[in-house]
């Protein structure tokens, strides 16, 4: 089956981040800053900029409200407040923001195991039986080309598919971090999540970034719980590679991540780099102190 070009993503970010506790007990980690724009905006951006049209954001009970409040509250008294002192031209990221796309919040399900793929499997309704659709996790992000655009243009090489996943090369000692890619041509032949450097079948990465099919969420089961008990996106998909249609897209984007502290601050520095015009002076501050 040829499944429909996607239009719907789903970008998840209902874990609990404990490796950025305090702050994320009161915010979500994707809506943590680069710049003036949350993590979540840049996936979205990502998304849109591949002709995505809805999206459904996958949040714990407590960002429910949050993300809600950020992608729909028009904030009426602040656009006439800036009006009434001629400073219009700051509320246009705010109504950029209002204006990327049908956004749809919801909470994960809670009877679901912990784990990447059960946000995944909570926005199930959404999506209608002959159509692909795609997957970003918020911790992803993609400076440069987007991944999502490369996604849907190796469905168009490969209209069977049914997953195709984004990879790229890390650092050896890197990898067992990600989920281990194994290829044939381009065609996925294993992946293996968080293996040991030594046990890795190659340095080439999958992460965030994925054009899926309802196909998937047959494997999207809480009996199928892997590694530290959870329901990994990266077993379910590894259990559709002997229909023998699932493929990897090497993109073309600068893949970082933010799911630590450490790397949240150089993504914030690339972000710097490409969008401000202050990063001449981080380096000079860098270098005199």
């Amino acid at each position: 089956m040829n499944y429909k070009t996607p239009t719907k993503a789903i970008i998840t970010d209902a874990g609990f981040a404990s490796r950025y506790l305090p702050i994320t007990k009161t915010i979500p980690k994707a809506m943590l800053p680069l710049g003036n724009r949350p993590i979540m905006q840049l996936v979205v951006e990502e998304c849109v900029e591949a002709g995505i049209t809805d999206i459904i954001i996958v949040a714990t009970p407590e960002g429910k409200a949050i993300y809600d409040d950020y992608f729909h509250n028009k904030v009426e008294k602040i656009e006439a407040q800036l009006h009434k002192q001629g400073k219009d031209d700051r509320f246009e990221p705010v109504k950029k923001v209002l204006g990327l796309a049908n956004i749809t919040v919801i909470e994960q399900d809670q009877s679901l195991p912990y784990g990447n793929g059960s946000p995944v499997a909570s926005a199930r309704n959404f999506i209608d039986d002959d159509e692909a659709f795609i997957v970003a996790y918020s911790d992803d992000v993609v400076f440069g080309p987007s991944a999502v655009k490369d996604l849907i243009a190796a469905q168009k090489e490969h209209p069977e598919a049914a997953a195709i996943i984004a990879g790229q090369p890390v650092e050896h000692e890197e990898i067992k971090k990600y989920a281990s890619i194994s290829l044939d041509g381009d065609k996925l032949v294993g992946l293996v999540e968080k293996p040991a450097p030594e046990d890795a079948p190659s340095d080439l990465a999958s992460y965030g970034r994925y054009l899926l099919t309802p196909e998937v969420f047959q494997h999207l089961d809480p009996k199928n719980i892997g590694l530290d008990g959870e329901l990994w996106t990266a077993d379910a998909i590894a259990k559709l590679i002997p229909t023998n249609r699932v493929y990897v897209k090497k993109t073309s984007g600068t893949w970082m991540t933010t799911g630590d502290p450490k790397n949240y601050f150089l993504s914030h520095l690339r972000y710097v780099k490409d969008y401000e015009d202050y990063f001449e002076d981080i380096k000079k501050f860098v270098n005199n102190n």
